[in-house]
């Protein structure tokens, strides 16, 4: 299991998302705890899916763009995209289980 996960800057976003392979992008924060949770979970989603799905972040402090573009408003914030599209979202803290439910529709 070694999918690694994307930091993504407001310069690289839109080439990140484009492409067949479905990525979930976390939108999170180095002082939110939620965000902190949920880090681990997407660790193992990175390696479960590897090679089907990827999976990026982006720190909303420092690429408030991307955040903006988005209409982030509470981070944990998750948005799936497929083909440069928003194809999901899910907003907070969610149960592994939830996210590979969410993975597996789109894939």
């Amino acid at each position: 299991m070694s999918g690694d996960i994307r930091h993504l800057t407001d310069a690289d976003f839109q080439e990140a998302i484009q492409g067949d392979t479905p990525i979930l992008v976390d939108f999170w924060a180095a002082w939110c705890a939620p965000c902190r949770m949920i880090a681990p979970v997407l660790e193992e989603l990175a390696g479960e899916y590897d090679g089907r799905a990827r999976v990026g972040k982006v720190d909303v402090d420092e690429h408030g763009a991307t955040a903006q573009q988005y209409g982030i408003q509470s981070i944990p914030t998750l948005i799936l995209f497929k083909n440069g599209e928003v194809a999901d979202k899910v907003v907070g803290v969610a149960p592994k289980e939830a996210l590979s439910r969410l993975l597996d529709k789109h894939l």
